[in-house]
């Protein structure tokens, strides 16, 4: 009986070992599983990052779609990125209410995340238990639990941070800290891409004597319109004779030129079209979605109108009791096809060289 039970111990031994094995084997797999897992994910999401930096949108809208990819993919509870811009501190993403974003675009301020900023390093803070808040929490309490800190650098340049929160203690735990270095990496590589992009749209002015908007318009936000189109149809067209105006009658009266003309486009351009100052004496119009055969006319009937102007001499550039003279422009016109997701900068350089080649006397419709 006694070797019976000794038998019975043994093999319930033999058999409970050999389970510990297996489940550690099966930890182990499922481990592994995790692990390729994550790293499936974080490459799909590098791939929706590089989509989406691609696309025809604004800088800020870029970030935000970026935000809402980390969201989902990593089953984030909270996500904010923040940068700081040369003067302050600027919210560019984040799914949190509107109520909490003073806090959040001031944590470099809290002495908690000081040493992370200094060290380049992230930081992992968590409640312990309910009822307590995090140390950066001026008035809530049920948001978030838990947090974590992930400055920003480029090139060793301290840009703003990225943070992530949950609204559970402790949810971090566990979480793989490599595989979140990497996002926040690519968070970085994003930024730094869409970096010329964001300075671009903000450079972008309002001319003083006509209101139209600058060339630099036509590389981000007038570039998303065009590029809605396959092909389209860019016309550079230059007042040939505004420095004979400028010297014979003042420069008062080029600027009331070159005011005048502007008005006559925009009064016959139809509003889908584009139209900027490109510099000095040049303008660009694009008409979005036309073929060159389809703007000859238009072009023509424009060019007709604005040579038949008379410009009176501004009272500004004239001597006490002298009669006022006239300016009457010249323009030379040029045109070209766009293709859409080519680089307009490069069709508009084009246009521009033809121009500043060209014979100063030349006053004709080109097609190149």
């Amino acid at each position: 009986m006694q070797i019976l039970i000794i038998v019975v111990i043994v093999l319930l031994v033999a058999i409970i070992m050999l389970l510990m094995i297996y489940n550690m084997l099966i930890s182990k797999k499922i481990d592994r599983y995790n692990n390729l897992n994550q790293k499936v994910v974080s490459l799909n999401v590098l791939q929706e990052f590089m989509d989406t930096i691609s696309e025809e949108k604004s800088a800020d809208d870029k970030i935000r779609k970026i935000n809402e990819i980390l969201i989902e993919k990593y089953d984030i509870k909270y996500s904010t990125i923040v940068i700081y811009n040369g003067a302050e501190y600027t919210i560019k993403a984040t799914n949190v209410d509107v109520k909490h974003w003073e806090t959040l675009k001031n944590l470099h301020s809290e002495e908690i995340f000081k040493d992370s900023i200094e060290t380049a390093t992230p930081k992992y803070i968590t409640v312990e238990k309910e009822g307590e808040r995090l140390p950066y929490q001026k008035m809530e309490f049920g948001r978030a639990k838990s947090a974590m800190f992930f400055p920003l650098y480029i090139d060793n340049v301290y840009i703003g941070y990225w943070i992530i929160e949950s609204g559970k203690p402790h949810d971090f735990d566990k979480i793989d800290t490599t595989v979140l270095e990497v996002v926040k990496n690519n968070i970085i590589s994003v930024i730094r891409t869409i970096e010329t992009q964001g300075i671009i749209e903000n450079i972008v002015r309002e001319d003083l004597f006509t209101g139209l908007k600058s060339a630099e318009y036509l590389y981000a936000e007038g570039k998303r319109k065009i590029d809605k189109y396959t092909l389209s149809t860019v016309c550079m067209f230059q007042i040939t004779n505004i420095v004979d105006i400028n010297e014979k009658l003042g420069r008062h009266t080029g600027n009331d030129t070159i005011s005048k003309v502007s008005e006559i486009v925009k009064q016959n351009i139809s509003q889908d079209y584009i139209f900027v100052r490109y510099m000095g004496p040049k303008f660009v119009i694009v008409f979005s979605g036309i073929e060159v055969e389809g703007v000859s006319e238009f072009v023509s009937n424009i060019k007709n109108k604005i040579e038949n102007v008379k410009v009176e001499q501004s009272e500004e550039d004239l001597y006490e009791d002298e009669e006022p003279g006239y300016a009457i422009p010249k323009i030379n016109i040029v045109i070209t096809t766009y293709y859409k997701g080519t680089a307009i900068e490069g069709t508009t350089k084009k246009l521009e060289e033809y121009l500043n080649l060209a014979s100063k006397g030349e006053n004709d419709i080109n097609y190149i």
